[in-house]
């Protein structure tokens, strides 16, 4: 049996057709595989071109962000209510009336007078000058007038809003307005005022002068 040898390396020593079509087809494969290389490389560079830039988003300014916050605190924020006002009165008009109830009626002797060893008839001889006194200055210095015009014992009603000031509720107080109940009381409100006017460097902390018979 035959056996065939290829020499590696012996050289070619004739170029007929076979080897120019052989030569051929590799250059063409070269070729080819250049152009595709280039469209690849091509359409990787206008894909990052036409791929558009995304701008991060700016954050917002600390300063802004306060300034909502401030904003929201406000709308939830309770109002803080208005401070009461106290009037101070001058003691001058009521130690005048003090004066006045004692010189007519002895209203300070009666108060600070023991009662306890006089007898109920004295008291109550006692009690009507007293009564009588307070009455006069009342009467000459004081306007009066009932503030509910409703007989006492009566059914009133109370609507939801009533001034506290001038309506006091007692009893069973349950629930909200409006409330029926009896009138007990129909209470007082003073309308005018005509207290005599002082003279200058009068000492109104003199409510009764001590006497001295002579």
């Amino acid at each position: 049996m035959n056996s065939y040898v290829i020499d590696l390396s012996l050289k070619p020593t004739t170029f007929d057709l076979w080897h120019i079509c052989l030569a051929g087809t590799v250059a063409t494969l070269a070729m080819i595989l250049i152009a595709v290389l280039l469209i690849m490389v091509i359409g990787m560079l206008r894909c990052k071109k036409s791929k558009p830039q995304q701008i991060a988003p700016t954050p917002e300014p600390v300063v802004k962000i306060v300034e909502k916050i401030v904003e929201v605190e406000k709308l939830v924020h309770t109002p803080t209510p208005e401070p009461v006002i106290l009037k101070e009165a001058t003691p001058d008009a009521a130690l005048q009336l003090l004066g006045l109830l004692q010189n007519e009626a002895r209203f300070i002797d009666f108060i600070k007078e023991d009662i306890g060893s006089f007898s109920d008839a004295d008291i109550g001889i006692a009690a009507r000058v007293v009564h009588e006194g307070c009455t006069k200055v009342l009467n000459e210095h004081f306007t009066l007038a009932p503030i509910r015009s409703e007989q006492e014992g009566n059914k009133i009603t109370l609507q939801d809003g009533f001034d506290a000031s001038v309506l006091r509720l007692t009893g069973n107080i349950v629930g909200k307005a409006p409330f029926t109940g009896t009138l007990i009381h129909k209470g007082w409100q003073v309308t005018a005022i005509k207290l005599p006017k002082l003279t200058q460097g009068h000492n109104a902390a003199i409510v009764a002068p001590a006497e001295v018979e002579l």
